[in-house]
């Protein structure tokens, strides 16, 4: 992998993630995506300079949900179990080879789609991902830059929200201590809210049409983005990782 995943292109990053997904999809051992994972986790980790503690703190939730599943396929798989395929018993439950083998492929398929996101997102700026999205796979910028328009608009909710709540305390509002107070708080806020964000968007579109901002693409921008011979080298490298995983499972199989 390259030595900094954040340099490399957003839409060839997440093409080579969406191939992973669907490749993933259609394989049903639990070696390749356990071999995958471990490639994954190890690269990611290595070449993004993502902090091993962060990277497990958002793990956390998905060994949970994998757990679950395998779990779940394990017990209550669809291969009934005999006396020749039998594995091991856990109280009233009888656990047989094929169904843990399908458990077991489900979670570690989980792992995988949990950390080819996570090095998405850690690695990934979403502006320059909705750049590329215009630039190089001719998203419609009136969408981009809305979407974009609504990322940025995310911190500003949050600070209104606590203006409100600073001045209903002022007024002497109702508290906020039970359950039934929060939802009471929640729909005397939904109302200001909403009346800001049509102010701030109504504020931008007049900023953008006095810019000269027409939704064409015929335009010049100010970050160019561009597909380097890394990007491809990149997308490469995965699909090559992919295979070594695939045909290290064949070993085991």
């Amino acid at each position: 992998m390259n030595q900094q995943l954040q340099t490399i292109n957003p839409t060839i990053k997440a093409a080579a993630v969406f191939c992973c997904v669907v490749m993933l999809s259609f394989i049903y051992n639990p070696y390749t995506p356990a071999c995958f994972y471990v490639i994954i986790v190890v690269g990611v980790l290595s070449a993004a300079r993502i902090s091993l503690k962060k990277w497990l703190l958002f793990t956390i939730p998905f060994l949970i949900l994998a757990a679950g599943c395998m779990w779940t396929a394990a017990v209550f798989g669809k291969v009934p179990t005999t006396a020749d395929n039998l594995l091991f018993e856990a109280g009233p439950f009888e656990i047989n080879r094929e169904n843990a083998l399908v458990g077991i492929s489900l979670g570690f398929r989980i792992l995988c789609f949990s950390a080819l996101s996570m090095m998405f997102i850690f690695t990934t700026d979403p502006i320059l991902f909705m750049l590329s999205l215009v630039q190089q796979c001719r998203l419609s910028p009136k969408l981009a830059y809305g979407i974009i328009a609504g990322f940025r608009f995310l911190p500003l909710l949050k600070d209104e929200v606590q203006i409100i709540q600073q001045a209903h305390k002022i007024r002497g509002g109702a508290s906020e201590n039970g359950l039934k107070e929060k939802l009471a708080s929640m729909k005397r806020y939904t109302i200001p809210l909403l009346a800001s964000a049509i102010r701030k968007a109504e504020r931008t579109a007049i900023a953008m049409e006095s810019k000269g901002f027409t939704g064409s693409r015929n335009r010049t921008y100010y970050r160019t983005l561009t597909v380097a011979p890394r990007d491809w080298l990149f997308f490469l490298l995965v699909l090559l990782l992919f295979s070594v995983s695939f045909f290290i499972s064949l070993c085991f199989s």
